[in-house]
């Protein structure tokens, strides 16, 4: 029997394949798609993201762009927060194309001993035995195992068919993005940069070969006379950002998505775990997704390679250690997003941050994924 079953292979599930499939499990891995692949999302690795790619050998293979923090504006207003360092060195992210990172991850799972990965493979529902899940119904046919991992993103079919879905959330926000080549002469500081406007955020992050991403994320009733209406306008609003995509250009067509968040009611069920944004997903306005999307198959992966007993009870020891990793990135969300709706309290936070740089990068560190919580958290267990 197989060990393991996921279903979606975006980072999170391609990336708990290689690791399980390196620890000797056998793994079936299982995308509704193809590679490569666009998808409306962020596309600035955090520190902590990188980190794992590090342990898995696959960070030159990933490259990108380095960026060393976050930069602010506010009407005038200018702020940087510097990631921590780790062990001594300056903690750095970077910034790439969500198309080549899929790529990259799932190709390594593919070619990985013990695991089958395979495309265009649609996963169609849990296969229950005995009130516990032992399997998927994969393209009409059965597939057993002793684990199976719902990696199918925010808006998981596996979570909803596993009865796991939460609240829907309170606020209804979009997110729109596309991407520039700079004009020469023109360069993208090693920053992401976050302008604040009245009801929307623009995020720009470094990519390589000169281009660069810009995100909008904006409450649904800002977005008015359609996406590329708004998301001109915006960009009109912001002088920096409008001098230095003077000449710029255009690479993707805008692509969008809504709600940004999701929540789930639990995250593992008798058989099964819910994993990256499968399990919920916070709004991105801190930018830690990708990075605790692998943050969270790492302990997953541990987790299920020292487990110790036959039943399922470990399933939810691991729930409890992977809500706890994400406890502080999940406050700081909620105070960011408090803030993003009062523009004159955000400006007076920021005036405090700029004050006080150690603080600012300590927070700037909850959202990378590098600070002594996650450490805490995640420090592997010795085994006898």
């Amino acid at each position: 029997m197989t060990d393991v079953l996921i279903a979606g292979g975006g980072i999170a599930g391609s990336a708990l394949a290689i690791m399980l499939g390196r620890a000797g499990l056998t793994v079936e891995l299982f995308e509704r798609g193809h590679f490569p692949r666009e998808k409306a999302c962020g596309e600035g690795l955090m520190p902590g993201g990188v980190g794992v790619l590090e342990r898995l050998g696959l960070a030159d293979a990933v490259g990108g762009a380095p960026f060393y923090g976050v930069r602010y504006y506010a009407d005038g207003l200018i702020a940087e927060g510097r990631f921590p360092t780790v062990a001594g060195v300056p903690a750095t992210g970077r910034g790439q194309r969500r198309r080549h990172l899929d790529q990259v991850l799932f190709a390594a799972a593919a070619t990985t001993s013990g695991v089958s990965a395979q495309t265009g493979m649609r996963v169609e529902a849990p296969l229950w035995e005995r009130g516990r899940v032992a399997g998927l119904v994969v393209a009409g046919q059965k597939r057993r195992a002793r684990l199976v991992v719902a990696a199918d993103g925010a808006h998981s079919q596996l979570r909803r068919l596993l009865a796991l879905d939460g609240m829907s959330p309170r606020r209804w926000r979009v997110g729109v993005r596309t991407h520039f080549r700079l004009a020469p002469g023109q360069v993208q500081p090693p920053w992401v940069e976050i302008f604040l406007g009245q009801g929307y955020e623009l995020y720009v992050t470094p990519l390589p070969q000169g281009e660069i991403l810009v995100a909008g994320l904006a409450e649904h009733d800002r977005v008015v006379d359609g996406a590329e209406a708004s998301v001109r306008r915006w960009l009109t609003e912001q002088p920096v950002l409008r001098k230095r995509l003077a000449g710029a250009e255009c690479r993707t067509p805008l692509r969008g998505m809504s709600p940004l968040s999701s929540r789930a009611r639990a995250g593992v069920a008798p058989g099964a775990v819910l994993l990256g944004d499968a399990a919920g997903c916070l709004d991105p306005i801190t930018g830690g997704g990708m990075a605790q999307a692998l943050l969270s198959a790492e302990l997953l992966a541990h987790a299920i390679t020292q487990r110790r007993c036959p039943s399922d009870t470990w399933l939810w020891a691991y729930d409890r250690k992977r809500r706890a990793l994400l406890r502080d990135e999940r406050l700081l969300t909620q105070v960011v997003l408090t803030l993003a709706s009062h523009p004159w309290m955000a400006r007076q936070t920021l005036r405090l941050l700029r004050a006080v740089p150690a603080l600012f990068s300590s927070l700037i560190g909850v959202a990378g994924g590098v600070h002594e919580c996650f450490y805490r958290i995640h420090r592997p267990e010795r085994t006898p």
